[in-house]
């Protein structure tokens, strides 16, 4: 191997290295220390010293008086230029704002945009229930969230079959559908009743129900999507059902009445 490649390689390998650390420091919501981050990440003290040191400089995370690490100011600028491109509508935030108001559950709304689901904005509901890896953003494992089946479901057939051709179909958990065929009997059930569910398929111990809303030509454009605990999900899913399907039947009538614009971050 050449110098150069070699050079290349180690730089890659860097940047992998101190992009895991900032993602663990923004995790740790200001409890991170060298000496943690080192053994989470499986990195030795020095190298994970030297990572820190370099995005402190670069002011992507801040030391605290404590001696613990926090995500700094170039980190959360990032984050807002994020939000900013991808977030809801202001009518659509408003809707998910009532949506959660009537449960405390996380409660998230996501759109449609050339071939991939994102999910644009979410609050947080009671206790500490996390949803796998979701955040602003995220895309993956189509198959697996109720908020992305709510919309393959009304999709053409034949644009979900381009979609998912060839692709593995990973088994984020025990319960997650990973064979093709499954899938596409799951969507149509989806479609017939208009809401999608997620049994703990994409989070152990976490359900979600989510309902889609349409543009003026029927056209899927995102979803609403409720998560709660698997452990009350039963009591709670007749409840959860009717809300958001109205929370998505609210968005559709403005969409079609020209009431609510989409973005194009949003199609």
């Amino acid at each position: 191997m050449s110098e150069p490649e070699a050079g290349r390689k180690t730089v890659l390998r860097t940047l992998e290295r101190g992009l895991h650390v900032l993602e663990a420091v923004a995790a740790a919501d200001g409890t991170a220390t060298a000496k943690m981050l080192s053994r989470q990440l499986g990195l030795k003290p020095g190298t994970c010293y030297h990572l820190l040191r370099t995005l402190l400089a670069g002011g992507y995370v801040v030391r605290l008086p404590s001696g613990r690490y926090d995500v700094g100011h170039r980190a959360a600028s990032l984050n807002r230029h994020l939000q900013r491109r991808s977030g809801p509508s202001p009518e659509l935030a408003v809707i998910l704002t009532r949506l959660h108001n009537k449960f405390n559950e996380v409660s998230f709304v996501s759109g449609w945009n050339h071939g991939t689901l994102t999910l644009q904005h979410y609050i947080s509901g009671q206790g500490t229930l996390g949803v796998g890896d979701l955040d602003v953003g995220y895309t993956g494992h189509m198959h697996a969230r109720a908020s992305c089946k709510s919309v393959l479901a009304f999709l053409p057939e034949e644009q979900v079959a381009a979609m998912f051709r060839g692709v593995e179909l990973d088994a984020v958990t025990p319960h997650t559908i990973v064979d093709h065929d499954e899938l596409i009997v799951e969507l149509a059930q989806v479609r017939r009743r208009g809401y999608a569910v997620d049994r703990e398929e994409f989070s152990a111990g976490v359900c979600c129900l989510s309902a889609p809303f349409f543009d003026e030509t029927g056209s899927p454009t995102g979803s609403f999507t409720v998560s709660v605990p698997a452990a009350r999900f039963q009591e709670r899913q007749a409840a959860l059902t009717t809300a958001v399907r109205e929370a998505a039947s609210t968005a559709t009538g403005l969409l079609r009445a020209g009431h609510l614009i989409v973005s194009p971050a949003e199609r």
